[in-house]
């Protein structure tokens, strides 16, 4: 895109002096809605697909969803921040070049995936794909279903997500559980650690994982956990695919015995002729978790907020890994 690789210009307030801090956003929208720009910071338009439009960029906004790809194109570029819109950051240590420090989008993305995860589960325990199914066809198909009230869940994770989706489960009367890495009391509540798993999963009704990935948590649901659930427990998966043993669960699914609903897959994207597709217990969305109205503004809430700490001298927030 020739506009990216000129680096369209926005300046902040004051126009005539010297920016102190350079920022490069990857969409026009983006651009727009940092209008206008703190005193003293120059936008620039850069989706990373061209050269980058200056030897050095305090600031790099990347592409959403795109990582891999895009990060070693930084391998010639100074900056001082790299700042992610997905909260998610597994791997970023094998395509973020030396040099630069990474910070995920905490705070953008915890209000819409906890919407999908509450979303998702209500969906599958009132039966609404069979609806969808029925009225695709003009078939008046009334039955009965389960409630969301009055079930036994268990909530894996409880950062930012897991503290969202608790939450939005207070008003709707449920059991809850939460397990995280480490036993503690917040909020109010105890958090089991990790280690009680396998104690704790055969009271569980419905699982909402919402744990990051990563070498820790690979197939931290593998059969032997998804075994000790009871016969028609849900699965709800809005963390990341590898949490779960993909082939262990379709048998699960194949038997019956078990349900799902899932925002994420392993592998992802799932491929058209993989045979979690076909099971009749499972509800599978695209990794849409985060993509809502939700996202922009607090994607712009966030880098103006970077910006403006920068400005200061400030440390930014949500530092998670230096190259």
């Amino acid at each position: 895109m020739k506009r990216a690789a000129r680096g369209r210009r926005y300046r902040g307030s004051v126009s005539h002096a010297a920016p102190s801090l350079v920022v490069s956003v990857p969409t026009e929208e983006l651009v727009t809605g940092l209008q206008p720009a703190p005193a003293g910071a120059e936008v620039l338009l850069w989706d990373m697909t061209a050269p980058a439009p200056r030897e050095a960029i305090d600031l790099v906004v990347p592409p959403y969803m795109s990582m891999s790809v895009v990060l070693p194109r930084l391998a010639d570029v100074r900056t001082r921040l790299v700042q992610s819109q997905s909260i998610g950051y597994e791997g970023i240590e094998d395509h973020l070049p030396p040099g630069h420090v990474f910070a995920n989008a905490s705070s953008v993305h915890e209000t819409s995936t906890a919407e999908l995860a509450l979303a998702l589960a209500l969906a599958a325990q009132r039966h609404l794909p069979t609806f969808v199914r029925a009225q695709d066809q003009a078939r008046w198909a009334s039955e009965f279903s389960d409630s969301l009230a009055d079930r036994r869940v268990l909530l894996l994770g409880y950062g930012g997500v897991g503290k969202a989706v608790a939450a939005r489960l207070a008003p709707f009367e449920v059991e809850l559980t939460v397990i995280a890495h480490r036993a503690r009391f917040e909020d109010g509540m105890r958090i089991h650690g990790i280690e009680r798993l396998h104690e704790l999963l055969p009271q569980a009704e419905i699982v909402i994982l919402t744990l990051p990935g990563g070498e820790s948590t690979h197939h931290v649901i593998d059969d032997a956990a998804l075994s000790l659930l009871p016969d028609g427990a849900l699965i709800v998966n809005v963390g990341r695919g590898p949490l779960i043993d993909t082939d262990a669960l379709v048998g699960h699914l194949e038997r019956g015995r078990l349900r799902a609903a899932l925002d994420v897959t392993d592998p992802e994207p799932l491929p058209a002729d993989h045979p979690l597709w076909h099971q009749s217990g499972a509800l599978i969305v695209p990794h849409v978790g985060g993509a809502s109205s939700a996202m922009k503004p607090r994607t712009l809430r966030l880098i103006r907020t970077q910006i403006e700490r920068m400005l200061a001298g400030e440390p930014p927030l949500n530092v998670v890994y230096e190259s």
